[in-house]
């Protein structure tokens, strides 16, 4: 029988895992112990079968994704550093969120825009957002932005630390999908590169969105008469165009997941294998550990209903 699918996420000395019914977090405390938070979860799709639909699915689950790994992140970082405090609210998670999202745009969309069109003003052809070589140009400064931030962000012990967590989340679901045995020694044997990553999902909506903007804006009217104005609409407007090629590049990323990483498949997908390189590193056996109890209690079959923490 085929596995159900599952989704992880590292957190803070921890690692989230999302199965069909189970959303579950496992975080190893400064004593050592080991905590579960086993949650239901009953996703958007599961309530409205339309949003699970080939690419709408795409946005629905980058959505859930961001929204359900602030709330593991929030809650893996009070355990890990023991805070007895109260836990962060809705409309502080809800105004970290937006803060992340505009910096986002303005460092991966409107950066990338304005530099691509100044150095097509500085060049001898004078390109625009009509040619080609401005969305190359767009494409390739994201991606050396995006290349750049996860580079500098590794320096850093803790995002390190995470990084191997990474790992770890990796090599639990890698060997729960071969079939293996779900123990320490068993997921030790496997790759810690996987291309269903949120990483490699990232690299591909880049990519994909370079020639998707290549395409359509050279059919755009001019939306409006003053320069500034234009540029600023061109921007916003790409924002709302992620949601669909956020949608394209999921379903890429689910088939040649399918694929096995065969033939054009695999090619599409090696890129984002490289790139967890950066973002993924070998973990440890107590690492391992923590990815494989989040996951065997999102797995399990004796699903409780209602939430429930505990410590191992």
């Amino acid at each position: 029988m085929k596995p159900a699918a599952v989704g992880g996420q590292a957190v803070i000395e921890g690692v989230m895992m999302k199965a069909p019914e189970r959303l579950c977090v496992a975080v190893r405390r400064p004593d050592g112990q080991i905590l579960v938070k086993n949650d239901p979860f009953n996703g958007l799709a599961r309530r409205w079968p339309a949003l699970g639909w080939p690419f709408l699915r795409g946005p629905v689950i980058l959505g859930e994704t961001l929204v359900l790994g602030m709330k593991a992140l929030s809650f893996s970082a009070q355990q890990a550093m023991e805070d007895e405090g109260e836990p962060v609210s809705p409309w502080a998670m809800a105004l970290t969120m937006l803060v992340a999202v505009v910096v986002g745009v303005g460092l991966f969309v409107a950066l990338p825009h304005l530099a691509a069109l100044w150095l097509g003003r500085l060049s001898a052809t004078g390109f625009d957002e009509t040619s080609l070589w401005f969305h190359l140009i767009d494409g390739v400064i994201k991606v050396g932005l995006f290349l750049a931030y996860i580079w500098a962000i590794a320096l850093m012990p803790d995002i390190k630390r995470v990084f191997e967590y990474h790992g770890a989340e990796h090599k639990a679901i890698y060997c729960y999908e071969s079939g293996g045995e779900l123990t320490v020694e068993a997921a030790r044997g496997y790759p810690r590169l996987h291309p269903r990553c949120g990483t490699a999902f990232i690299l591909v909506v880049l990519v994909v969105s370079i020639f998707f903007f290549a395409a359509l804006f050279p059919l755009l009217p001019r939306l409006a008469e003053a320069a500034w104005l234009n540029q600023a609409l061109q921007i916003l407007l790409k924002v709302g165009l992620m949601l669909p090629i956020a949608g394209l590049s999921y379903e890429i990323i689910r088939r040649a997941g399918d694929r096995g990483a065969r033939g054009v498949w695999g090619a599409l997908l090696w890129p984002g294998l490289q790139l967890q390189r950066m973002t993924t590193r070998e973990p440890d056996d107590r690492q391992i550990e923590i990815a494989l109890c989040a996951l065997k209690a999102a797995v399990a079959t004796d699903r409780a209903e209602k939430s429930s923490i505990t410590v191992l």
